[in-house]
């Protein structure tokens, strides 16, 4: 797995994890879904992603996307 792949993965799961926890336990959790959706937004622009630096210091092929 590359980290374009990783990276997409792991922003899907913490937006369905945030919507739940936001629907079942309390309303503020949907903030970390506009976050989530407010960071995936500015890389589209930028091309910085603060997760994909992670990944690529932990080994991660780098795909197309985050180089």
């Amino acid at each position: 797995m590359n980290i374009d792949r990783f990276v997409l993965a792991f922003a899907g799961a913490v937006v369905l994890v945030s919507l739940s926890l936001g629907f079942w336990v309390q309303a503020n959790w949907f903030l970390l879904t506009a976050f989530v959706g407010l960071n995936l937004l500015q890389s589209a622009f930028t091309g910085f992603c603060p997760l994909a630096i992670v990944l690529r210091k932990l080994g991660l092929q780098s795909g197309v996307a985050f180089k």
